[in-house]
């Protein structure tokens, strides 16, 4: 395999998932609908997926020095953390990106990340054990500055309010806040 038909995502192609992040995130924009181009690369609010979509891609094709160095040039370029190896569903969002650190187990489709979010284990892991990490599910929200820590899942459709700590399971839909985080609404 060579190109945009490296495989990223539960067989989804480079190019499957790009043209699911650019769609989605026009519509979030209340921008038309247009196809996606190569210059949108280097637009400041989609530079940084692809980046992401291509280290997941060159580490799933077995070039996994290829995959970190893509994910460092991320971090240098826009401060975010990721490794290659995260698993994200189709349509990524994600604003702001300055100081977002992404070690979680898995992130499903149609996510939306603000700056300055961390997920991860609550203590340090340097074995990268996906069993003490949190796991995002489809269109959840996670608002500016939210910590996830730990092996919680965030349920479908549920938000996160901005400055949340989340230490435990929040239940698809509902909206939490707060230090430890409790749910605000359902």
């Amino acid at each position: 395999m060579h190109g945009p038909e490296l495989m990223a995502h539960s067989g989804l192609s480079v190019r499957n998932l790009l043209d699911a992040d650019w769609q989605r995130l026009q519509a979030a924009m209340g921008k038309s609908h247009r196809a996606r181009t190569w210059s949108d690369a280097f637009s400041p609010r989609f530079a940084h997926v692809v980046l992401i979509r291509w280290a997941h891609a060159f580490h799933n094709s077995g070039w996994r020095r290829l995959g970190k160095l893509t994910s460092l040039v991320n971090f240098g370029l826009f401060g975010m953390e990721i490794p290659s190896s995260l698993e994200i569903g189709p349509g990524l969002i994600i604003p702001h990106t300055n100081g977002i650190i992404l070690g979680a187990a898995r992130i499903g489709a149609n996510v939306t990340i603000y700056q300055q979010v961390t997920l991860g284990a609550k203590m340090a892991d340097w074995d990268y054990d996906l069993a003490q990490r949190p796991v995002v599910e489809d269109g959840a929200t996670i608002a500016a500055g939210a910590k996830v820590l730990g092996p919680v899942v965030l349920g479908s459709n549920c938000v996160v309010g901005a400055n949340a700590v989340v230490v435990s399971d929040v239940n698809p839909g509902e909206v939490v806040g707060g230090v430890p985080a409790r749910v605000l609404s359902k």
